[in-house]
């Protein structure tokens, strides 16, 4: 799963500016590299008060701090996480850079079996059920095998 923690500014976005970001966020993992179900892909907006945000000991009423876990899948390899960074980059232009809010985005990466979606395991990566997953735009029973 990506979960997305998105803490911004009160009213920096509105409901379809949401909608729009998410929808964005959620093609990173669709459309790329990953072609992962929908569903993994969760985005939560926090609206944060002014004064609330500080930044070097500063107040920062135009601070946007993204925190990103990510669980369905790992990134090994220095060139695929710079490149996942880059695309992050560019897909948050539009509503982040282009708006001139200041920014930080960093990636948590948790192991697999740390993981239950309503309390199934979920499928291997790539795996047939994985795909019924996405096919389906929901988690599916499935029988696992045994931890051994």
């Amino acid at each position: 799963m990506p979960y997305w923690e998105i803490f911004t500014p009160e009213n920096a976005f509105t409901p379809q500016d949401k909608e729009q970001l998410s929808q964005r966020i959620t093609s990173l993992y669709t459309d790329y590299a990953y072609d992962l179900p929908k569903f993994y892909v969760v985005v939560l907006f926090k609206d944060m008060p002014a004064n609330t945000m500080y930044v070097g000991g500063k107040a920062n009423n135009n601070f946007i701090r993204i925190r990103v876990d990510h669980i369905a899948r790992q990134m090994d390899d220095p060139e695929l996480r710079f490149l996942c960074m880059e695309v992050i980059e560019e897909k948050l232009a539009p509503l982040v850079k282009d708006r001139g809010y200041d920014w930080e985005v960093h990636i948590d990466e948790t192991p697999m079996d740390l993981w239950r979606v309503q309390g199934i395991v979920p499928p291997p990566p790539e795996s047939d059920i994985e795909k019924l997953w996405a096919r389906e735009n929901r988690p599916v029973p499935y029988e696992q095998l045994a931890a051994g």
